[in-house]
């Protein structure tokens, strides 16, 4: 969950300089894919590391009838 506010928190970062407050000429285009990219992954793994636990109660709640 952290490194998933450090991930939201560079897409800003990545467009407005963090010292000065102005926008940057030119922005930090690869940091901001970097950090959509790393968002999107994070999401995608816990769904789907989810989904295998549903999975293995679901299978341990039939073997129990």
């Amino acid at each position: 969950m952290v490194i998933l506010v450090f991930m939201v928190v560079s897409i800003p970062i990545s467009f407005v300089n963090p010292i000065s407050g102005e926008f940057r000429d030119p922005p930090f285009i690869g940091l901001f894919y970097l950090a959509v990219a790393g968002i999107a992954i994070i999401v995608l793994y816990s769904s789907y590391k989810e989904r295998k636990e549903r999975q293995k109660a679901n299978a341990r709640r039939r073997s129990r009838k």
